[in-house]
């Protein structure tokens, strides 16, 4: 996952903006699933932030300027996040965050995104220390374990106005994408908050990370819900932060920062694995998006990528110095490009990896299966 924790100008702190996203033509099949509810930070973050008190807001031009509506919407891309992509593939309207719907079932029918940037596993567990430091760099954030509490909540609402026995069916066929766990290596573990470093090494990190997602996904489980997505960390090491930070020569992406995305991702994919075979009757999938993003980087020119080191819109080396502030900083065409921002893909990276997840268009990153054979086989009757 990629993240974004940004300075904006105090003037970002107002009134968020309210851009409609398009809808399915209604003329279209009916929908794979009945909703699509997502949880994690900036990777999907569609605008929550916009409604807090920080800094990590995406709410100002360039931001959407090649999203369906040309406008910032508190995605941190120009233009759509993987969720929308998927969305569209599962016949559903692009969901609303959670603080910018209105509260009703309707408005939640068919999902809800509670992502919220910089969100991390850990942060909001309880180190004060943490959460202090961390609200200095960017202000309010909806921590992962709120973000399930609003879930929570979401589901009560369901049952309350359809009925225990529809909000069950609901829930239990909906597809729950998870996508975190970026800040807490960006702003934790390599900035070495509380001197964590001398507590875990970095397998040992990756492990209580691990562990703490998989309490969640059990959580999940045991209010209904069957059809899971967990994602994977992008390549941070490549991001155009770290290439400027770490002096990177030809843009060499930094190695000891990959590593230790490998190993989360690896030891994620083998707790979906065990979690799989706990839970027999849920079906969740792992995606690598360390592996989906080093293929598109290794073959750039066969997918369209002319840049892959320094991002469309920023200051400094790699344009990884400074964030993406105004229209003037931001390159021209944003889909030659594999970053947008600092730490952020462009939509173009984001529609490759969506389909990747949905039907391993392009290669297989998904394990065991990709969405679209999860689907089909989780709507298959079992035998008696």
């Amino acid at each position: 996952m990629w993240v974004f924790e940004t300075l904006q100008s105090s003037t970002s702190l107002g009134s968020p903006s309210s851009s409609p996203v398009p809808s399915p033509n209604p003329n279209s099949p009916p929908p794979l699933v009945p909703a699509l509810f997502v949880f994690g930070d900036s990777s999907v973050d569609c605008g929550t932030n916009n409604y807090l008190g920080t800094f990590a807001r995406a709410d100002l031009v360039p931001y959407g300027r090649d999203f369906d509506t040309h406008t910032p919407t508190g995605r941190f891309c120009n233009g759509r996040i993987p969720v929308d992509y998927l969305a569209l593939r599962l016949g559903l309207p692009f969901v609303p965050a959670f603080l910018g719907q209105g509260g009703t079932v309707e408005d939640m029918i068919h999902g809800v995104n509670f992502a919220s940037a910089s969100a991390g596993i850990i942060f909001s567990s309880g180190s004060e220390l943490v959460n202090q430091i961390f609200f200095l760099f960017s202000g309010q954030h909806i921590s992962l374990t709120q973000q399930f509490q609003q879930a929570m909540d979401t589901f009560d609402q369901f049952i309350l106005s359809l009925g225990e026995e529809a909000a069950t069916d609901i829930i239990s066929k909906s597809v729950f994408y998870l996508s975190i766990g970026s800040n807490d290596f960006i702003h934790y573990y390599l900035r070495n908050v509380s001197r964590v470093q001398s507590l875990y090494l970095p397998w040992s990190f990756s492990q209580l990370l691990v562990t703490t997602v998989k309490q969640d996904l059990k959580s999940l489980y045991n209010a209904n819900v069957r059809r899971i997505v967990v994602m994977g960390l992008a390549p941070i090491g490549c991001a155009p932060h770290y290439l400027w930070q770490y002096n990177s020569k030809n843009g060499e992406c930094v190695e000891e920062i990959n590593d230790l995305v490998m190993e989360f991702n690896f030891a994620m994919r083998y707790m979906v694995e065990e979690l799989s075979k706990e839970l027999v009757d849920a079906n969740i999938i792992f995606c690598d998006v360390y592996e989906g993003s080093m293929e598109i980087i290794m073959n750039r020119e066969h997918y369209g990528f002319e840049v892959t080191t320094d991002a469309c819109c920023g200051l400094g080396p790699y344009r990884g110095w400074i964030m993406c502030l105004s229209p003037q900083m931001a390159c021209d065409n944003a889909s030659t490009h594999l970053w947008w921002d600092q730490f952020h893909p462009t939509d173009a990276v984001n529609k490759i990896l969506a389909d990747n997840v949905w039907s391993s268009q392009h290669m297989n990153m998904c394990y065991p299966m990709n969405l679209q054979d999860l689907i089909k086989r989780a709507s298959k009757p079992t035998s008696l």
